[in-house]
């Protein structure tokens, strides 16, 4: 095994490398979505998805609404 690759073996040094590498991920996750500004709006509609009433289920059947559901 290259002596390289032992290196990344030793506790010590792993802890460094996923450190950096999850803090690189983490930038370019806020990256991605705080640039673009059609993606900032589509995001911020996002938000309001649990706050709306989603009546096509209620109307999608024959009109009557179970008392189990």
């Amino acid at each position: 095994m290259p002596e390289w690759m032992l290196w990344f073996t030793k506790f010590e040094n792993s802890k460094v490398v996923a450190l950096l590498l999850f803090f690189i991920l983490f930038c370019g996750i806020l990256l991605y979505i705080y640039t673009g500004k059609k993606r900032g709006q589509r995001l911020e509609s996002y938000k309001y998805i649990p706050l709306q009433d989603d009546d096509s289920d209620r109307h999608a059947g024959n009109g009557e609404v179970n008392k189990d559901e």
